[in-house]
């Protein structure tokens, strides 16, 4: 009898590759169905699954300016978003690569300002005073000529001679034409020499008002087919730029460890005591590149039930084929041990923590998500860890990449903690027990800004009052709500 096949459970690594064969509809239904079954989970799994399949939008969405764009790009994130509200680094992506595309728009939008106001110049080229209004004696210069703008009057040099010969020098003199307000002193004569934003939007959108330049001698407007060919060859333009920028945002998601762990010798001394929880990647190449020069001491907490198995295997770095590639595209859970790089690690239970906290120099926290306001989401025990901390007055440290910074803030964070099973903190054999009890397992915990010190990013070490900053950064304030249009204005 043959052996039962094992089943097959999609993941990350199956859907970038489903990407290149599948349509667009089918691979955002593809990537909603497995956000809801938790078959990609964690904050860069999930970011990288949403930049990928965002390029794809871009890419094969017909779209003719980017206001089209902007309005496909939010319609995908809004379901991406429903899909696990919880992974708040879904929105985030989504609002990096809006918050991008407006800045493409912006700089397209000043480039064709810039083009035409350099085509006004050469059409209408500035002309120079004539040598006569200045060659008889007692004429009155024309009005403008000795201007600090150097404009000049509309009528002939010759006219303005007659008219100052004519009359007296403080009686009746040349003056200009009276302006309108969509005239400035520059447009009376077809002289561009600085245009405002105001008198182009003005002169452009009144068909009775005077012209800018006037069109060269001899050449007709262009044809229909040469303006589509121009706005098609600026659309594959601005979607080349739109996808060299998604994929930025994707090699920031594949360095950012490296980048975090660049900042770990200026943090870590010599002889220190770190204590640590959970299995995360990002903690374990930080503490890994300070021992490069470093020699402390690690201790981790087991973080029970959860993650205790994963944080068992980082640190004997014992684990089995399936587990190392169940994981192996989330964070990078498991790479060389800890003790391998001449860490002292120590391995406690969740219990011990307080006791321990006496003796340790620094905390170092992983997270799952960093809100506006300074706080974080970080794996179940954390909370407790941090204030222990504070009443030990011990620094507490927490490492993340900026894509984990949302703008988002939840008035109620209990919304923002994901239950898991229950049965991994009694087992339903305990039928008596379980009958009286009401059991929860939180798989996160909010973290106050108040029980944080100092956070290192991509970007450096912030302060948690300084998040508000890198928030405005990275995020356009149109964006931020773009999911919830009862709370836009």
């Amino acid at each position: 009898m043959a052996p039962a096949q094992a089943g097959y459970a999609p993941d990350l690594s199956a859907f970038l590759k489903s990407l290149k064969v599948q349509s667009l509809e089918k691979s955002i239904e593809n990537l909603i169905s497995l956000f809801k079954r938790r078959q990609i989970k964690n904050s860069r799994p999930c970011a990288i699954a949403t930049a990928h399949l965002l390029r794809q939008v871009v890419a094969k969405s017909k779209w003719s300016d980017l206001g089209k764009l902007l309005e496909r790009i939010q319609q995908v994130g809004q379901r991406l978003m429903e899909a696990q509200p919880r992974e708040m680094v879904v929105g985030n992506i989504v609002r990096r690569v809006l918050g991008m595309i407006r800045e493409e728009a912006k700089e397209d939008r000043n480039e064709e300002f810039s083009d035409s106001g350099s085509n006004s110049q050469k059409a209408s080229p500035r002309r120079e005073p004539s040598d006569l209004s200045l060659s008889k004696a007692g004429a009155v210069p024309p009005i403008g000529t000795f201007s600090p703008l150097r404009f000049e009057s509309n009528i002939g040099p010759d006219a303005a001679f007659e008219s100052s010969s004519n009359d007296d020098v403080f009686g009746k003199s040349t003056r200009p034409p009276l302006m309108t307000s969509h005239a400035s002193y520059a447009v009376l004569n077809g002289v561009p020499v600085q245009q405002s934003m105001f008198n182009l939007l003005s002169t452009n959108s009144s068909p009775s008002s005077t012209p800018v330049a006037a069109s060269p001698v001899g050449k007709s407007a262009p044809s229909s087919a040469a303006i589509s060919h121009r706005i098609s060859t600026a659309t594959l333009d601005l979607k080349a730029e739109i996808m060299n920028g998604i994929e930025e945002i994707i090699d920031e998601l594949l360095q950012v460890d490296e980048q975090i762990a660049a900042y770990a010798q200026e943090h870590i001394h010599s002889n220190e005591i770190i204590l640590t929880h959970s299995s995360s990647g990002s903690v374990q190449k930080f503490l890994l590149k300070a021992a490069e020069k470093r020699k402390f001491t690690v201790i981790v907490a087991e973080s029970y039930p959860n993650d205790h198995e994963a944080t068992h295997a980082a640190v004997t770095g014992k684990t089995s084929q399936d587990e190392k590639n169940a994981d192996e595209m989330s964070v990078g859970t498991f790479m060389k041990p800890l003790a391998a790089a001449g860490i002292t690690v120590v391995l406690m239970t969740d219990a011990t923590i307080f006791a321990i906290m006496s003796r340790v120099n620094k905390v170092i926290l992983a997270t799952h998500a960093v809100i506006a306001n300074g706080g974080l989401i970080a794996a179940a025990g954390a909370r407790i860890i941090a204030r222990a901390a504070k009443v030990h007055k011990t620094p507490v440290i927490v490492v993340s990449g900026i894509y984990k910074l949302s703008p988002d803030y939840p008035f109620e964070f209990e919304s923002l903690i994901e239950y898991g099973d229950p049965g991994s903190v009694i087992g339903y054999d305990d039928g008596p027990l379980v009958d009286k009890l009401e059991v929860d397992n939180p798989l996160f915990d909010y973290v106050p800004p108040d029980l944080v010190d100092l956070y290192i990013t991509n970007l450096g070490a912030h302060a948690p009052s300084y998040l508000y900053r890198i928030v405005a950064d990275h995020y356009k304030p149109e964006d931020i709500n773009f999911h919830k249009p009862e709370l836009q204005f």
